[in-house]
């Protein structure tokens, strides 16, 4: 069998770069210290007014100059230096020889360009369908246009880097930038590409989201101190934290990332995915659609359960993922995985929502390449009912799998398997 190849027959996909940005910091190094120290990058947040709102906090990047009250805007600064930190890394100049595809949240005008076109349309009040018709089609509004359609930002970064064919954009809630990914690998190893640059980027901490995520019950309310409040596996979380960031991969074939000389960081071995539609925030009771996506990721990968040393956990906080989360790993892992360290970094950087996925899948190769597991913040109450072994300390121990986990609202649900060696 050919070294370039697995045990199927597919092109191994091997990645050559990485680039993260979030509330710690821009770039993978300090990202890197600032989770291995255990250090929080929620906080207060102060791009606008939160009075009258529960939820105060949040991990928003606020060292990169974009309007704060714009999420594509934010969402494409966050996208563009996340991957000119990847293709770097990577060793491309040029243009990329490969393929985008790239997580983002969904687009809608926000309320302050929603006030303004009211105010455009009519300024004494009383506006109707007709006024807003002919104010959207005035030239003061013509950029709204490309700003606030879905798969602008990621049109505007294959002009940047130069990516071949058409740019995909997708939005699978909190696993899509695990499916961009999995996209990537499919993509690949199909031989369709020999390259891809998959990207996971979000800016949505705006009022809008935190109401609506308010509304649902899904935040948490423990304004202070804000680096307390995400509280994954804990018996008393009470919700996630919004976050905000971007990571970026550059993955290969493993043939080309030799012809060329490149660093091999590391591999991504499965991909798993499986969709329930039982709720639009709840997952199914019996826990069969995570279960199914963490075993088609490790039958994908040609791995056995035992062979996983560690679970980058989507570990949100909220009562529901991390409850359903334990099951589904129990249910895998068997009783080794009380055993398995398990680890959720959104306890430090709050929850990425379209980014996490792509976040994630950086951490866990970090994690691989430095024989270190990051820790879990705020795990002073275990949860008698998670019977698992959560890393409250950065944690050194010999790390050759690592399995991501990433489960979206609606019951989109899809994981990723990263090794230090590819499995033949």
């Amino acid at each position: 069998m050919s070294r370039d190849h697995d045990a199927m027959g597919r092109s191994l996909v091997a990645v050559t770069g990485l680039g993260v940005v979030t509330s710690l910091g821009r770039g993978v190094a300090d990202n890197w210290a600032a989770l291995t120290a255990g250090r929080s990058g929620i906080h207060a947040i102060t791009r606008f007014p939160t009075e009258g709102l529960r939820t105060r906090i949040a991990g928003t990047v606020d060292f990169i100059a974009a309007d704060p009250m714009v999420a594509p805007m934010l969402s494409e600064r966050f996208a563009e230096a996340a991957a000119d930190e990847a293709v770097a890394q990577a060793g491309i100049s040029g243009d990329f020889p490969g393929a985008l595809f790239m997580a983002v949240p969904p687009v809608e005008i926000e309320w302050p360009q929603r006030q303004a076109l009211a105010e455009a349309a009519a300024p004494n009040g009383d506006v109707t369908y007709a006024d807003l018709l002919r104010a959207a089609g005035s030239r003061r509004f013509d950029d709204w246009h490309d700003l606030f359609i879905f798969g602008t930002v990621a049109d505007r970064i294959a002009d940047r880097f130069g990516t071949k064919g058409s740019p995909i954009s997708l939005s699978t809630a909190c696993s899509s930038g695990a499916t961009a990914i999995q996209l990537g690998v499919e993509a690949i190893r199909r031989g369709e590409v020999e390259a891809a640059l998959c990207i996971g980027t979000d800016g949505s901490v705006n009022p809008e989201s935190l109401i609506r995520f308010s509304l649902l019950s899904a935040l948490s309310t423990q304004n202070d101190p804000p680096e307390a409040a995400s509280k994954p596996f804990a018996k008393n979380r009470d919700g996630f934290v919004m976050g905000e960031g971007a990571a970026a991969l550059v993955l290969e074939s493993v043939a080309s990332a030799r012809a060329r000389g490149a660093r091999i960081l590391g591999y991504v071995l499965g991909c798993g995915e499986k969709g329930d539609g039982f709720h639009r925030t709840r997952s199914s009771p019996d826990g069969a659609p995570i279960i199914a996506a963490i075993r088609a990721a490790i039958d994908d990968a040609g791995l056995h359960p035992d062979q996983i040393d560690t679970v980058n956990a989507h570990g949100t906080g909220t009562p529901e993922n991390d409850k359903m989360e334990a099951m589904g790993c129990l249910a895998v892992l068997g009783e080794r995985m009380r055993s398995v360290p398990i680890s959720s970094n959104k306890s430090m950087i709050g929850h990425t929502l379209t980014a996490a996925g792509a976040v994630e899948a950086a951490f866990s190769l970090l994690t691989i390449a430095h024989g270190r597991v990051p820790p879990t913040l705020n795990y002073a109450v275990p949860d008698p009912a998670i019977p698992l072994d959560v890393v409250t300390a950065a944690r050194d121990v010999p790390v050759r799998t690592v399995l991501s986990n990433s489960f979206g609202f609606g019951g989109q649900n899809t994981c990723l398997i990263f090794g230090a060696e590819p499995v033949r």
